[in-house]
């Protein structure tokens, strides 16, 4: 165990130093030096030059990229002159919201899904199945604005039972006990991944209702409400680990896409703000951070796996 946690940390720094390095690099070509922003578009060269001096971008890229991963490691993700304030800062005002938004919506979506999953892998091609089917069809395959469009048509405008704008609070506390603007947000992130959930959860467990330990099970004469519970559900949802493992990124990160639509100050919200305003030290900061949590995910669930499921070995 401990042999393999060491090669696996290993090479996760290793693939999170590769992905900062590419996007250090890529963006360093597009966005050199922020003087330009700081001092004005009709800055004279002599201005810039000297300014580029004095905060280090005049250094090859190679250094002032040992000099970004050193603030990295001591919680500086750099300065963002668009709004004149620390990303640390901005990332620091916006992560618990965001962490709020797609971890309780995470969660539906498992408690939902999972079940669902194994109705349909039991009664499946019946009307029940069929039905479900076609839902989560429909709703996978719609966009993610389209989806959220309709609910605040039908559940805000049609019928205004919810507000059409997120909870504006700075106050998580807040946020989380307004259910009057967060139910609509909420449920969007929910129903997309419960479509996507749903689907994988109804493979699993048909797969291993073809198991010979079910086959075995119920030959024994045990009620199916046991051969379900204690052989099928705690199989088929092993694979669900690695998925939820996958969806840490999206936690911190938040959905770019619904929280732009409903107007939610979360790190999506300001990834897009800041994609349309050029603020590369955030976009840098925003995508190495999904780089780390991606990493961290895919371990997290690995060990995961091999504590739900002791047949896997690790050698």
């Amino acid at each position: 165990m401990t042999a393999y946690l060491i090669r696996r940390v290993g090479t996760s720094i290793v693939v999170v130093f590769g992905v900062s390095i590419f996007v250090f690099l890529l963006l360093h070509i597009v966005y050199p030096s922020p003087a330009i922003d700081v001092l004005g578009p009709r800055s004279t060269h002599v201005a810039i030059v000297a300014w580029n001096k004095s905060h280090g971008f005049d250094r090859p890229w190679i250094v002032q990229y040992w000099s970004y991963i050193v603030g990295v490691l001591h919680g500086d993700f750099g300065y963002s002159y668009k709004v004149n304030q620390s990303v640390s800062a901005l990332f620091q005002e916006r992560w618990a919201r965001s962490l709020y938004l797609s971890g309780i919506s995470l969660i539906f979506a498992v408690l939902i899904a999972v079940p669902l999953g194994i109705y349909q892998a039991v009664r499946r091609n019946t009307l029940g199945d069929n039905v479900v089917t076609t839902l989560a069809f429909v709703t996978y395959a719609m966009p993610v604005f389209f989806l959220a469009l309709i609910l605040i048509q039908v559940f805000a405008l049609s019928l205004p039972i919810f507000s059409y704008e997120a909870s504006q609070s700075t106050n998580v506390l807040v946020v989380i006990g307004d259910w009057h603007a967060m139910t609509l947000p909420i449920a969007t992130l929910t129903l997309i991944q419960v479509a996507g959930y749903s689907r994988y959860m109804r493979s699993t467990a048909m797969d291993a209702l073809a198991q010979d330990y079910i086959k075995a099970a119920r030959a024994k004469g045990l009620p199916e409400r046991l051969v379900l519970w204690r052989h099928l559900v705690r199989n088929a949802c092993l694979p669900m680990v690695t998925l939820i493992g996958l969806s840490i990124p999206v936690l911190l990160a938040g959905n770019l896409i619904t929280e732009q639509v409903f107007n939610f100050q979360g790190l999506g919200l300001l990834f897009f703000t800041s994609l349309q305003n050029v603020d590369y030290p955030v976009l840098l900061a925003y995508t190495l951070l999904g780089a780390i949590l991606t990493v961290v995910g895919n371990l997290i669930a690995d060990i995961a796996l091999t504590v739900a499921d002791p047949r896997i070995r690790l050698a």
